[in-house]
């Protein structure tokens, strides 16, 4: 909460502001205020509206007539690693199909890094996204796989963020490789026990070369007995079983979705679990693009997210992954833009962040850019000029 006698703050000259309230400005789903401003008070929203509206605070920021965002909000990423899949990469690029198999590589250096080793690289990296303006990040395990490394890697996670998802079934352990089902029942006992603790969410790679559908129903249903809430990686690779199985648990996120039957659409758009595209994945693996233009045409929920992690989608870039949801994945830019915010909050169940309006964290981001429009229209270029974390200007 903000304390009544926290200094005040006022962002005035915003050219265009994204609230993503449709009840302000000019009634779309974004809710676009012309000449706007935002006052901070402690780390909330207090006030949106027209800059000439605006109250009297203590401080106050001229935006120069620059656009301002919700900060972004990614919820999918893996960022508890230690090693470099260079040469992975470079082979992909040079004719070598992606399969989930290359895990197991960033495994055996996870295993031999250091607690204070990984806690660095996950801070390096949300240090990145900050810079690019993510104000709120989801992390995995998952390069553990054992149950020592798995809770490691969950309370070295929860150190730098409250998002933290249980991924012990990422892919079957090497040690297990040829009884997957000793590997799923260690999922399911000791291994839950010992992450629960660390975790609010329980994710796991339903995909050939991973974990087939009962055995995730299986992992979810034992995560959530545990107070996990599940997600999936689901329907990534080939058409599979886990975009349904997300439904039927009511998953917060169904992620990837790159291979969808009509009734996996059909379910996504009558539940209230969302549609998570990770076009960074798409884009370092030369893979099928998802097809978002057809989720949101039939009702369903959209998030954009940048699944960072070592192997398949190396980057931190919300901005990146807006601008190749726009160009190759049938996306408006208000509608990216909705989702790398609005749309990652609701991946994550969270009404706090994703939105700027009275009551809402105060993330907020301004862009060398008179709109956000320049998020897709200008790809590659830094246009992060400010960013606001819970009240605190952090660049």
């Amino acid at each position: 909460m903000t304390p009544t006698n926290a200094p005040t703050t006022a962002v005035t000259n915003i050219a265009a502001l994204v609230t993503n309230d449709p009840s302000l400005g000019d009634g779309s789903p974004i809710g676009l205020i012309q000449d706007a401003a935002v006052v901070i008070g402690g780390d909330r929203v207090i006030w949106v509206g027209e800059s000439s509206k605006a109250p009297a605070t203590d401080n106050a920021v001229d935006a120069g007539g620059r656009a301002a965002v919700p900060g972004f909000v990614d919820s999918h990423s893996h960022l508890v690693f230690a090693g470099d899949r260079t040469q992975e990469f470079n082979a992909r690029m040079s004719g070598r199909p992606y399969s989930a198999g290359g895990i197991r590589t960033t495994v055996a250096a996870t295993r031999a890094a250091t607690d204070d080793e990984l806690s660095a690289n996950v801070a390096k990296y949300l240090a990145e996204a900050l810079r690019q303006g993510t104000t709120t990040q989801e992390t995995k395990s998952g390069y553990g796989l054992t149950v020592a490394d798995e809770a490691r890697a969950l309370r070295v996670a929860a150190r730098h963020t409250d998002e933290v998802t249980y991924l012990g079934a990422h892919i079957v352990a090497p040690e297990l490789a040829d009884d997957p089902a000793a590997y799923v029942a260690l999922v399911t006992g000791d291994m839950l026990d010992a992450c629960a603790p660390y975790a609010r969410w329980v994710d796991v790679f339903c995909e050939k070369g991973a974990f087939d559908g009962d055995q995730a129903r299986a992992i979810l249903t034992a995560g959530r007995a545990k107070g996990l809430v599940p997600r999936v990686h689901a329907n990534q690779l080939s058409y599979g079983p886990g975009v349904q199985l997300a439904v039927e648990l009511d998953a917060a996120s169904a992620d990837h979705c790159t291979h969808l039957t009509d009734a996996d659409v059909d379910a996504l758009a009558h539940s209230r679990t969302v549609a998570t595209l990770l076009p960074g994945a798409e884009f370092s693996t030369r893979a099928q693009w998802p097809d978002a233009r057809r989720l949101l045409d039939a009702g369903a929920t959209v998030a954009l997210s940048t699944d960072c992690n070592p192997g398949s989608s190396f980057t931190s870039s919300m901005a990146f992954c807006i601008a190749l949801a726009v160009r190759d994945m049938g996306m408006t830019p208000d509608e990216a833009i909705w989702s790398a915010t609005a749309g990652g909050a609701a991946a994550l169940r969270r009404t706090d962040v994703g939105r700027l309006v009275p009551g809402a964290r105060a993330d907020l981001v301004l862009l060398d850019a008179p709109s956000h429009v320049h998020l897709a229209y200008r790809p590659g270029v830094p246009l992060t000029h400010a960013v606001w974390k819970a009240g605190e200007r952090v660049r």
